[in-house]
């Protein structure tokens, strides 16, 4: 599997699996396995975010446009794919354009929260905040 071009791709194809809530996970867990490999000398204290029950590791990068470009990582299969859909939203985009309340928004349409343990959405909202303040500055 390849990443879904957008975070719109991505809902159409969960949407399509409202009937079989094991495909949902298979998704996640397939959206996770498609992320880009992050170096494992990135994967520091510092670039681990707070509050995930399993470990997340987030790297951000600006590229020449001062669009902010992150190497992702996770322990946890279903996580690691929560990482790569969070990307989908927020990735290659100037600091500006990155607006995380819509993400969040988005995400909660998809009903993850019925999907997912408390921790996982505790991890997610962590995620979220993190990339926030990296964009923040």
């Amino acid at each position: 599997m390849t990443l879904p071009a957008s975070l719109d791709d991505f809902e159409l194809e969960w949407e399509a699996l409202e009937e079989v809530p094991d495909d949902r996970y298979r998704l996640l867990i397939d959206l996770g396995r498609a992320l880009p490999e992050m170096d494992p000398a990135l994967k520091t204290e510092a670039t681990k975010v707070r509050g995930c029950a399993s470990q997340v590791w987030l790297y951000p990068t600006r590229g020449d446009g001062g669009q902010l470009h992150f190497a992702a990582d996770s322990d946890a299969a279903i996580v690691k794919g929560l990482v790569a859909l969070v990307l989908l939203g927020v990735q290659d985009r100037v600091p500006a354009a990155i607006d995380v309340a819509a993400v969040r928004a988005r995400l909660d349409a998809l009903g993850l929260s019925r999907h997912l343990s408390s921790n996982r959405t505790q991890g997610l909202a962590s995620m979220l905040g993190r990339i926030g303040e990296l964009a923040q500055g």
